[in-house]
């Protein structure tokens, strides 16, 4: 049997630079938790930010599944990038975190922060952001796979990110 073939590219600066790119531009995601009942992956859309230093961050409720699990367990993994109007959906570049869930609770001074720096780029969380119930998920990035398009696979660190 012949030896499999590595499809991870070495990374470099334009890999980086999509990565980045893909980050910064993302206002939503599907984030992938495990259900504390069975273990189970759980997948949902969520809304995506940054933190000021850059780091992706969403605003969850208690009462969601998805806010649950990650108590339970805060490994959680979240893929950014959307397809293009056009073609192969496949061939769009997209980005898998693998990450940890760090909450900042409602009614904190890092919350109110973290509530203005989030209303820049999403004003209509203005109407549940206050609620008592919500609070925000920061995502500690531990590493990466980013598939650039077709053929194009990288495995990449905070670092790389501009997060370490």
């Amino acid at each position: 049997m012949p030896d499999k073939i590595n499809p991870i590219r070495d990374t470099d600066a334009e890999a980086r630079d999509l990565a980045r790119g893909l980050i910064a531009g993302a206002r939503f995601g599907a984030l992938a938790a495990l259900d504390p009942a069975t273990g189970a992956p759980v997948v949902t859309r969520i809304a995506v930010g940054l933190d000021p230093a850059g780091h992706p961050l969403t605003l969850v409720s208690e009462l969601s599944h998805h806010t649950r699990a990650l108590e339970a367990d805060a490994r959680c993994s979240l893929l950014l990038g959307e397809p293009g109007p056009k073609g192969d959906p496949l061939t769009h570049p997209r980005i898998t975190l693998q990450a940890t869930a760090a909450f900042t609770r409602h009614g904190t001074p890092d919350y109110a922060v973290l509530r203005d720096h989030y209303l820049q780029t999403h004003p209509k969380a203005q109407l549940y952001i206050d609620f008592t119930d919500f609070h925000f998920a920061r995502f500690q990035v531990s590493g990466a796979a980013l598939n650039g398009g077709f053929g194009k696979a990288y495995s990449l660190t905070p670092a790389d990110l501009g997060l370490g």
